[in-house]
């Protein structure tokens, strides 16, 4: 089995691009904020957004979504076929399931508890709230209607697709294409014949073809993040933003606490790892789930970076980031728990603690459901809302707020998708980690 190069083509010297990305996006915020201050009914201004940095902004995603299928189906192909044999498969795939399930909860129960203290319902103006619901009426019904189609027993049904090519054409069905590729990995270990090895090296193409791709088209986020952060801002203003205050402070917290402090001491407690080694690992990763607001449209960084800095064995991170990628949400977990009880609030509904641990429990099968694209979870909000007796349709109160902190929450989402790998690479006995006496090298790896 020959060596697979993960290396994306070669960056130009200069400022890292995580810095960029960074640089866009304080330059995308200014623009946009001094825009919708000083030229909000301007003409020019609503055509370059139309016709130039959306277009543009779109064009970028897509080109990374254009790889998700064949990276995934390649990538967990090649993951289990490296493990060698089921029962490995099996060892890995159930501390995989462990600790995402007991991780997830823990940050929807920190996102729980930070919308009981904090209660940002409670400061909502009422005559603000009617403004904001009509401003987005016709979204929020697509939306709900989105969420009157799904049901929890589906999501489980889905899994196991009818129809592979009609899964990787649907957003909502990643997990089929996973378990697609689960089986083809698996019979790839079954029947090592010399056509299934032929299958196995066109696999390694594909994956090479796909990592180079994205280092090439990965160089445009940091334009892409400052037309992102343009268009929202230019759209939203201070006044939106200071309306949902409360909102938006209760969730970077409840971010805040599980991204820098639970998932740290997992990774120094479970994982054996300096939580500094693993943040200046994994911060190009980071930025670019930010940047994007897709744990999908990531993966291709996610797996370099795991396999580069944090010098994770190909067999693991394969493997956990590939199904983390498509079923690991922690951020997205916690964002749907908060939204819930904030929209209880708003509308004075009482959920007594039983029914937030069935909100928690729903929130921790939606995060599995949620695909892995901008805003995905807004209908499994939606469903969530109809399940414990909560009109969906204020799901309309957070629309104008949601593209920002859909960034923040997938940002955790990839970061815990790492430190997952981190976990069970460490428990699985595969490898040591790197610790403190790696800080200096890490410094020389992360650009």
């Amino acid at each position: 089995m020959h060596a697979i190069d993960t290396q994306p083509a070669t960056p130009a010297k200069g400022l890292a691009l995580h810095y960029k990305v960074l640089i866009g996006f304080a330059l995308g915020t200014v623009a946009g904020l001094t825009a919708h201050a000083t030229a909000l009914d301007a003409a020019w201004i609503h055509g370059l957004i139309e016709y130039a940095s959306k277009p543009f902004g779109q064009i970028f995603l897509n080109l990374l979504f254009m790889l998700v299928v064949p990276l995934i189906f390649s990538a967990l192909v090649l993951g289990v076929a490296e493990l060698g044999d089921i029962a490995a498969l099996g060892r890995l795939g159930w501390k995989t399931l462990l600790y995402t399930g007991a991780v997830t909860a823990a940050a929807v129960g920190i996102g729980l508890l930070c919308v009981n203290v904090f209660q940002p319902g409670l400061h909502m103006d009422p005559a603000l709230v009617q403004k904001t619901l009509s401003g987005n009426l016709l979204k929020a019904g697509e939306i709900v209607a989105k969420g009157n189609d799904l049901r929890l027993m589906d999501l489980l049904v889905n899994i196991v697709p009818h129809n592979i090519v009609g899964a990787m054409a649907d957003d909502k069905q990643k997990l089929g294409i996973v378990f697609f590729a689960l089986m083809v990995g698996i019979g790839l270990v079954m029947k090592p014949t010399p056509g299934t090895r032929a299958f196995k090296n066109a696999m390694h193409g594909l994956f090479e073809i796909c990592m180079h791709l994205i280092g090439l088209f990965i160089r445009l986020a940091p334009y892409a993040v400052a037309a992102f952060m343009f268009n929202l801002t230019f759209q939203l203003g201070w006044d939106v933003i200071r309306s949902l205050v409360w909102f938006v402070a209760t969730v970077l917290v409840a971010l805040a606490i599980h991204g820098f402090v639970v998932i740290p001491l997992w990774v120094r407690v479970m994982g054996r790892m300096s939580p500094l080694a693993f943040f200046r690992g994994t911060q190009e990763a980071t930025l670019t789930a930010f940047a994007t607001a897709s744990s999908t449209a990531t993966l291709p960084v996610t797996l370099r970076v795991a396999e580069d800095e944090l010098k994770l064995p190909r067999k693991v991170s394969r493997f956990v980031l590939t199904v983390g990628a498509s079923a690991n949400h922690h951020g997205t977990a916690l964002f749907e728990g908060i939204t819930v009880l904030f929209l209880a609030q708003v509308y004075g509904v009482h959920l007594a603690l039983p029914q937030q641990l069935m909100v928690l429990v729903l929130c921790i099968l939606g995060g599995i459901g949620t695909a892995g694209i901008p805003s995905g979870s807004l209908p499994v909000i939606a469903m969530i809302c109809g399940i414990v007796g909560i009109n969906p349709d204020g799901i309309g109160i957070i629309i104008g707020v949601n593209t920002f902190l859909d960034m923040c929450r997938t940002a955790l989402n990839v970061t815990g998708d790492l430190a997952t790998a981190v976990v069970v690479a460490q428990r699985s006995g595969e490898r040591d980690l790197p610790g403190d006496d790696d800080l200096g090298r890490l410094d020389e790896i992360v650009r």
